[in-house]
């Protein structure tokens, strides 16, 4: 059975923060609350707990999962970009925003676009996220929890708990986050293009 935290949105409890970074890095799966929707996440390094949230969305093993990143540093370390791209990140971090950017060779395969070898990055505001990566101490992979049949991801982080207490290691209670997704812009070409458009504002990229 799953644990449950109640983590305050905008002073988040240190102590709470510590032990659900503790699971992520134990190798647990955890349900918690972003900029946009709620995601489920795991350490980096996690090959099972990849395939648990694969198992729990039903989902192929070519589905893009995103980096959740501390700040821009990682996304210098994880990711090759050029310094007009850089200050384009420095703008619009941390915010609403998934950006398409090429991998570097700190990004596990797996996790790689196979194709265009890009990988999906964001740096959280939802301070809850944040604070967690912080405690984690690196990149967490990610994807929304959108289950196999639904549309919209789940919001309620009860519902939650009641429908993946089997499956998921910690469910963090961070309040309601809403429906709409991160707003996804790819950077890896002369121009930035939308690729869709959610929460985060689309003005800086048109």
């Amino acid at each position: 059975m799953s644990q449950f935290f109640s983590i305050h949105p905008q002073n988040p409890q240190k102590r709470l923060i510590q032990k659900a970074g503790d699971i992520v890095l134990g190798g647990g799966i955890i349900a918690y609350p972003t900029d946009s929707a709620y995601a489920l996440g795991c350490s980096l390094d996690n090959k099972q707990g990849l395939d648990r949230i694969r198992e729990i969305r039903r989902i192929s093993l070519d589905h893009d999962f995103t980096l959740v990143c501390r700040d821009l540093s990682d996304l210098g370390s994880y990711a090759r970009v050029s310094n007009q791209v850089y200050r384009m990140l420095k703008s619009n971090t941390p915010g609403a925003y998934t950006f398409i950017l090429e991998a570097s060779r700190r990004v596990p395969k797996r996790l790689v676009q196979a194709k265009r070898k890009t990988i999906g990055m964001r740096v959280p505001e939802n301070r809850i996220c944040h604070a967690l990566v912080q405690a984690v101490g690196e990149p967490m992979m990610s994807t929304s929890l959108i289950l196999a049949g639904d549309t919209d991801p789940l919001t309620d982080p009860y519902e939650i708990r009641q429908i993946l207490e089997s499956d998921v290691d910690l469910v963090i209670d961070g309040g309601f986050c809403g429906l709409e997704p991160s707003t996804v812009v790819d950077l890896t070409g002369d121009r930035p293009r939308i690729l869709r458009h959610g929460c985060g504002d689309i003005a800086p990229f048109d």
